[in-house]
């Protein structure tokens, strides 16, 4: 399998053979237990002190008080019982709960590659919502672009290579949580847009991340949570032709 690369003019330069993992079988039950394995194991587990409404010196006055016969305060309030005004939470959060979703090595492996290879696929990419005039996916640009540092200049090689309009919809689409959220750290709901995949740590990390959407990752740490955002797959994605190579050394083929 070839795929043509770009310059940041968005012209062919040349074409390159891609590793095997782009003609993975696409398994969209992996990738979302995958997923779910990823979220969850960034959960801290959280829960009430066992004894939290008991410490109390309330006990019952028995019947014969008019009143209903609840553990009752020295001073007449209800209190201990969880249907009662003032008393305890009835099923409180619990640090035992199991929170996370346990999947096998091999199986986490399998997900990151038909993740990966989804995102070559056009109708895939486009049922996730992105919008693109580019439909020679994958998108490899060469490496000289890991060495912008001007996020306008990014955003112009996006242009040139038609994934512009996908982070002018992320830009759009960037709205107030509704709820109590708001008041909890996360207060903007942000779409997700284009990934860019580089080969080390490089100026375009920190020129790529600021536009809206938009998450940069080197090819070592690429996981599931980038490739399939909420376990679906099919992310657009542009890659540089030195992430390329070291996908090949990461899988071995």
């Amino acid at each position: 399998m070839k795929a043509v690369v770009y310059n940041l003019n968005g012209e062919t330069v040349k074409e390159i053979e891609l590793p095997s993992v782009f003609e993975e079988e696409y398994r969209p039950d992996l990738i979302k237990r995958a997923f779910l394995s990823a979220f969850t194991a960034r959960l801290q587990p959280k829960g009430s002190d066992p004894m939290a409404g008991k410490r109390t010196s309330a006990k019952c006055i028995g019947k014969g008080h008019g009143m209903a016969r609840v553990i009752r305060t020295p001073q007449g309030w209800a209190a201990f019982v969880p249907q009662a005004v003032r008393g305890r939470r009835a099923h409180p959060p619990k640090v035992e709960k199991i929170l996370w979703e346990r999947v096998n090595k091999k199986e986490r492996i399998k997900a990151i590659k038909s993740a990966i290879a989804a995102t070559a696929n056009p109708e895939l990419v486009r049922e996730r919502g992105h919008i693109f005039e580019n439909e020679n996916l994958p998108i490899i640009v060469e490496n000289s672009f890991e060495d912008l540092q001007k996020t306008k200049e990014v955003f112009k090689v996006f242009e040139k290579l038609g994934v512009s309009s996908d982070v002018i919809r992320a830009k759009n689409g960037i709205k107030i949580r509704a709820g109590r959220g708001k008041m909890r750290g996360r207060r903007y709901k942000k779409p997700r847009s284009v990934l860019v995949v580089v080969g080390d740590k490089c100026n375009a990390i920190l020129a790529s991340r600021n536009l809206p959407g938009v998450d940069v990752i080197t090819a070592k740490d690429l996981g599931i949570i980038y490739l399939a955002p909420g376990g679906v797959a099919g992310r657009l994605t542009v890659w540089t032709e030195n992430a390329i190579e070291k996908l090949k050394e990461r899988f071995n083929k």
